[in-house]
């Protein structure tokens, strides 16, 4: 690991004014992601600010949302109990997002700013545009057992491993950030961005932003909403195919419906028209089946994830039945 300074401001200016001015630097908090990167060489800030004294860590109602400050715990928000009566579904993919371990240590802000896992991006000794921009891709003639089936570029078919992101971006979630420029709004599903030409550039945040909390509005999901996380092992696995499956129902009739993807793209693979296609048909496994051939369209496999062109399907199904109750 190289040498670096570190810095723990205790305003949001500060922290914000710090990073701006010095393109070496970059905010820490739990550090759950960051440190590992740095003992393999991937990244090599010189400067860490750690934001742990910020006032970032309340849950409360805010607007006709549930307001998560941005310092707030992965298991502290997983057990609050706004988070648990309101929205269910986000609690659910924290529970299946890693160990405790790492639960009680990592913060949402962190959790959304996580890097990729593709093992080429982890080893400095092979080429990977996301670490070196214009070396090439190693996965994609290479073990590609865990990468993209959607939204990939031939510069890049890595995914994101986040858990908590999939049910946020099915949520319509919102991301509250504050920078040099000031604060802005963003919301989840383009908070994150796909790899095109520059993988190496994952969200849309700018120089010097800080995340401060994530707004996740009011919704009428909670009584059927499931997260199915399908991974090699039942602890402490990154998905290989995960669903947010959220429904309105009423009267056997879908109202309203979110669906989102993790484990098969480079962001959290929100599926709209799958969405689309449940609203007003009646609740069904022939239902979910239609909706989840929607959802698979423009999906394209490599050598070693052909897999995932049939799990992922079916693990709509089974997400959309289990909240429906019907499993």
């Amino acid at each position: 690991m190289n040498q670096f300074q570190y810095v723990r401001p205790t305003k949001n200016k500060a922290a914000i004014d710090t990073v701006t001015k010095d393109p070496n630097a970059t905010f820490i908090a739990g550090g759950t992601n960051l440190l590992d990167l740095m003992k393999r060489g991937v990244v090599m800030p010189e400067k860490l600010v750690d934001i742990n004294k910020l006032p970032l860590r309340k849950i409360e109602k805010e607007s006709g949302a549930v307001r998560i400050g941005a310092l707030a715990l992965n298991g502290v928000v997983a057990e609050d109990k706004l988070v648990l009566e309101k929205h269910p579904l986000l609690a659910q993919a924290l529970d299946a997002g890693a160990s405790a371990q790492l639960r009680n240590m990592a913060t949402v802000g962190g959790n959304m700013m996580q890097r990729t896992r593709c093992p080429y991006f982890y080893d400095t000794a092979l080429p990977c545009n996301k670490r070196e921009p214009g070396t090439g891709c190693s996965a994609i003639e290479g073990y590609n057992r865990m990468h993209a089936i959607f939204g990939f570029s031939d510069k890049c078919i890595a995914t994101h491993p986040s858990d908590m992101g999939v049910a946020l971006a099915a949520l319509d979630a919102t991301v509250l950030v504050s920078g040099p420029k000031g604060d802005r709004k963003i919301p989840f599903v383009d908070f994150h961005r796909l790899p095109g030409d520059t993988p190496q550039i994952e969200t849309n945040l700018q120089k010097g932003e800080l995340i401060v909390a994530v707004d996740v509005p009011e919704n009428n999901f909670a009584k059927h909403a499931h997260y199915l996380k399908v991974r090699d092992r039942a602890s402490y696995a990154f998905a290989l195919v995960s669903v947010a499956a959220a429904l309105d129902i009423e009267n056997n009739t879908i109202k309203d419906a979110r669906l989102a993807m993790g484990g098969v793209a480079h962001k959290p693979w929100r599926l709209t028209e799958a969405e689309k296609a449940l609203v007003g048909k009646p609740v069904s496994e022939h239902t979910f089946r239609q909706a989840a051939e929607v959802a698979m369209r423009g999906a394209r496999a490599f050598e070693h994830n052909q897999y995932k062109l049939k799990l992922a399907p079916n693990s709509i199904v089974q997400a959309l039945k289990t909240a429906a109750g019907l499993a």
